[in-house]
């Protein structure tokens, strides 16, 4: 079974994100309020992948990626900062995609989350 970490400040975004993974049939979620909670719970829960806000109290999501990467995450990045050189910093950073709010969560999320976790697709 796949876990995933939800990181975002917006508890609001949370239940959206969540609620969307839980009709995919994914049930093992945790959940990150700042960029410290997030390492934090990456580190006990050893997630398969983390989906990570920019913005956050605390640490913000670049400063957790370069944490988190260069111990083996596999982490989508999520903001509503779509500027280039955030998207370009995340990638080189070793995010394997970056989603733009708002987005296509049902669809684009969902089936890039199905194609990281080498699981049987949860349509």
């Amino acid at each position: 079974m796949t876990k995933i970490l939800v990181s975002d400040d917006s508890a609001f975004m949370r239940s959206i994100i969540t609620n969307t993974l839980r009709e995919a049939q994914y049930t093992d979620i945790v959940e990150a309020e700042d960029g410290e909670e997030a390492i934090a719970l990456y580190r006990s829960e050893k997630p398969d992948i983390v989906l990570l806000d920019i913005n956050m109290p605390k640490l913000d999501g670049l400063s957790v990626l370069e944490t988190i990467a260069p111990e083996g995450a596999t982490v989508i990045m999520i903001s509503a900062i779509g500027q280039q050189k955030f998207i370009d910093k995340a990638l080189e950073t070793g995010a394997k995609d970056f989603f733009i709010k708002p987005y296509a969560i049902k669809t684009d999320l969902v089936s890039k989350i199905n194609c990281l976790s080498n699981e049987p697709s949860h349509d």
